[in-house]
């Protein structure tokens, strides 16, 4: 947070993006989305499974997940004085969570929201339009909700087009804040089980996703052991 802290304070724009095992899926099947992951200037561990590969690789990171970034990332833009921004979800989901943090947080002015439409592209005419938009409002913090692999792609555009503001990707964060989805009870999130509760509460749309992830875990596992520091 202190590297966060002082980038805001000096107006230097970044890109910040939260790893777990389905990007890394993602990553396996499209360059175009490891290059864009390899322009990000902070990544941080969003999952049990990705910390866990760390300890074996001898190289330990914490968990963090996006949605408990929001809160602190928010408190650092309304003690540095700099302004925030939502781009993703839906405008309900945005106004809401915009209503809940700054009557949580003294300081804090979400001064642009924004929702694209359905199909919309990080690389078109419209995500540039976002990017100006948030340089002519000297924008310092914007978050990504846009989802993999489009928050990511967007966010490595979008730090030379909006060079002052910091891009954090923070999927379906915001609307765990805004009450439009309901996070894991706080016993299962210490059981280390999120991503079943996850699963089971949309099994269509999660399940195939979470059995890809667990598909590649024990290659990565071995390779985490053959790059132990």
């Amino acid at each position: 947070m202190a590297d966060i802290r002082q980038k805001l304070e000096a107006r230097e724009g970044f890109a910040l993006a939260t790893i777990n095992l389905d990007h890394i899926v993602k990553m396996n099947a499209s360059p175009a989305f490891t290059e864009a992951y390899a322009a990000q200037d902070l990544v941080i561990a969003d999952g049990w499974p990705i910390v866990t590969l760390s300890r074996i690789a001898r190289q330990p990171v914490d968990l963090m997940p996006g949605s408990e970034l929001i809160v602190p990332l928010c408190k650092l833009a309304a003690e540095t004085r700099r302004t925030v921004a939502f781009v993703g979800s839906t405008d309900n989901t945005l106004s809401k969570a915009a209503q809940t943090l700054m009557a949580d947080i003294p300081g804090l002015t979400v001064a642009y929201t924004h929702a694209p439409p359905m199909g919309f592209d990080p690389q078109g005419e419209a995500a540039a339009q976002i990017c100006a938009d948030l340089k002519a409002q000297g924008i310092g913090l914007c978050f990504l909700a846009l989802g993999a692999p489009k928050q990511e792609t967007f966010a490595a555009r979008a730090r030379g087009l909006a060079p002052e503001t910091g891009f954090a990707s923070i999927g379906a964060g915001l609307d765990f804040i805004a009450g439009q989805q309901r996070r894991a009870p706080l016993w299962v999130r210490k059981l280390k089980m999120e991503w079943l509760w996850r699963a089971l509460s949309s099994p269509l749309r999660l399940g195939p996703r979470y059995v890809k992830c667990l598909a590649v875990l024990p290659g990565r596992m071995l390779e985490a052991r053959r790059n132990r520091a």
